[in-house]
């Protein structure tokens, strides 16, 4: 997976669904998938989310074109994705070995 082609949104409105973003961010290219972030206990948005383009070439559109634009009465953030970070476990939490 091309991290060129995935986009970090973030400053999403607590209502928003992975389908409201699929509409939006599909006037712009091809999404291949889109990944509401979820809260763990809770199941409800953590307000960011993570959608993926078909070409690095759209990710870019849709950056220019939507960055600071208003989606459901607040002002998206929308950058390239930066690469996952290996993060040390919390406190409590386990981590599978894979």
């Amino acid at each position: 997976m091309s991290n060129a082609s995935r986009l970090f949104v973030g400053n999403l409105s607590y209502q928003t669904l992975e389908n409201d973003l699929q509409d939006y961010f599909g006037q712009v290219g091809v999404v291949t998938s889109c990944n509401l972030m979820l809260d763990k206990y809770t199941g409800k948005s953590r307000g960011f989310a993570f959608v993926e383009f078909s070409t690095s070439e759209e990710a870019n559109k849709a950056v220019e074109l939507l960055h600071d634009k208003e989606f459901q009465g607040r002002q998206l953030t929308v950058n390239i994705a930066r690469p996952r970070e290996e993060r040390p476990p919390r406190r409590g939490e386990e981590r599978s070995e894979a």
